[in-house]
């Protein structure tokens, strides 16, 4: 049986009124979501929030869910838009801690060189403090592409941006950070 067809027949069971089943989606999905609201908010309790909130919306849509597409694709279109207006809302006084988010980045290789791993450190928090600066769209695009490692297609049809705007979104973002990390240096 394979991974789609599995969903489908757990999405079924769901629609017939079993709750065990969607238990076993949300297992299935929860840490991709929750590490996807974690690298756009920055913050893991404000994530776990975000990913409870959607997939009790995901619930409540399952209905609407047309199978053309993974389960878990489409619950995170529903915890990026989640995400994104959380991040509208906050007050610029509110803002995460962008070194908070250096947690996500890729690691560096870390040696014994006490010396290389406190530049390590420094480079980032440099790209998290500089991520955080993107405007929401890019921040969205730029941390699919290079932490969850998503196509531009991918991207394309998780945020229901054609994939001109995808691309545009991306170059932008990679640009605004090669000039804050190179004027860092």
């Amino acid at each position: 049986m394979t991974g789609g067809s599995l969903e489908r027949q757990l999405v079924d069971a769901v629609l017939a009124g079993d709750d065990e089943a969607f238990r076993i989606l949300v297992e299935r999905e929860s840490a991709n979501v929750i590490g996807l609201c974690q690298r756009m908010l920055g913050d893991r309790y404000e994530a776990e929030d975000v990913a409870q909130e959607a997939f009790l919306r995901a619930y409540r849509s399952l209905p609407t869910y047309r199978g053309d597409g993974p389960f878990g694709a489409w619950v995170w279109r529903i915890a990026m838009r989640l995400a994104v207006a959380r991040l509208k809302q906050r007050r610029p006084d509110l803002q995460a801690d962008p070194s908070r988010a250096a947690g996500w980045l890729v690691d560096l290789d870390r040696t014994a060189d006490p010396v290389g791993s406190l530049l390590g450190e420094e480079q980032r928090r440099q790209v998290a403090d500089a991520i955080s600066t993107l405007p929401d769209a890019q921040r969205q695009v730029v941390s699919l592409r290079f932490f969850a490692d998503h196509s531009l297609e991918q991207i394309a049809s998780e945020t229901g941006a054609p994939i001109g705007t995808v691309k545009s979104r991306l170059h932008r973002g990679l640009l605004s950070l090669r000039r804050r990390l190179g004027s860092a240096r």
